[in-house]
């Protein structure tokens, strides 16, 4: 069966590894050989954008913004050219389709915090130019475009700043998808209602079940469902498991995610953004080539095999369809 994983930080990986390609990580949850044993239809690869801590970490092997973006988006380029019979760029619903016929995983270029926008409308064209079609808004900081998720309740009832209005509604006219994972529950309920094409949180999962901040409320999942948007299942621990020790991803943890976003938000809500490669933990689907051990769990959580095929893949397609040019 093959799946849209809406979300990874496999890029990353490959740029801290010195590697030029991500044809085979050794040290990564997910490169291109496990995405292909996966059955990976298409991936979302996000350029994720260091925070001053990662600087602190690294040095200078972390560039500054556009140099790093430039280098990320690289390596994308060269997994593609060295294994073109096997992985093809993607920008919308046509290129998914056309790699579905010609049997290669489509590859979508992502940014996650949208602090490069540098408060300039027409830097989100310069990239979409350059092949990103989703941005996730914020990361764990706030930005030109707003507040983040954060255990503080004064922040996170912060929603966005005038600039992230006009941007939101500037990207859904460009067709490139509004992406609330990491947004503060202020900033989620302003993209509701600006929102005129789906919007997704790309790897979120259930705060009924995870108190998480970055996890999504119960009526956040039903209007999500109500506009045609979809959540990605993180398979991190600390977006599963109401303890916060509890160190496991099973698949069965994540079936029950699964099973109250269907609950609560319809099973259309309900997709896959693994987020491999931004997470740590135990992992009992520990990178791509493990996802079947997810459609049995699915299948004892009671989903028919149609709606496992909607959480694998039908749903993300129809807002890639829906929200993307």
């Amino acid at each position: 069966m093959g799946y849209i994983d809406l979300h990874c930080d496999t890029l990353m990986q490959a740029f801290l590894a010195g590697q030029k390609n991500a044809v085979r990580l050794e040290k990564a949850m997910a490169d291109l050989e496990r995405l292909e044993t996966g059955g990976c239809a298409a991936q979302f690869f996000a350029i994720f954008m260091p925070p001053m801590a990662y600087r602190a970490r690294y040095g200078d092997a972390i560039p500054d913004d556009e140099t790093y973006i430039r280098l990320l988006r690289g390596i994308l380029q060269n997994t593609v050219e060295a294994r073109p019979d096997r992985l093809a760029p993607a920008a919308g619903a046509a290129d998914l389709e056309r790699c579905r016929r010609e049997g290669k995983i489509a590859a979508f270029l992502t940014l996650e915090d949208g602090r490069p926008v540098d408060g300039k409308l027409e830097n989100l064209a310069r990239f979409r130019e350059m092949g990103v079609r989703l941005i996730s808004l914020t990361w764990n900081e706030p930005n030109c475009l707003g507040w983040p998720n954060s255990r503080d309740a004064e922040t996170m009832a912060r929603g966005l700043t005038p600039f992230g209005r006009d941007a939101v509604e500037e990207m859904q006219r460009l067709g490139m998808l509004v992406d609330v994972s990491h947004l503060s529950d202020g900033g989620f309920w302003e993209v509701a209602r600006l929102a005129k094409r789906p919007f997704l949180a790309s790897h979120s999962n259930c705060r009924a079940l995870c108190p998480h901040p970055r996890n999504l409320t119960d009526e956040m999942l039903r209007t999500l469902g109500e506009k045609g948007g979809v959540a990605g299942l993180n398979f991190g621990p600390q977006f599963l498991n109401a303890d916060p020790e509890d160190r496991r991803s099973t698949a069965a943890a994540i079936a029950r995610h699964a099973r109250h976003m269907a609950d609560k938000g319809g099973i259309d809500c309900v997709a896959l953004g693994t987020d491999f490669d931004g997470i740590t933990g135990e992992f009992e689907i520990g990178g791509p080539q493990d996802m079947a051990l997810l459609a049995d769990a699915l299948h004892k959580a009671g989903f028919s095999e149609d709606q496992i095929g909607q959480i694998f893949f039908d749903n993300a397609a129809r807002v890639i369809r829906e929200g993307m040019n």
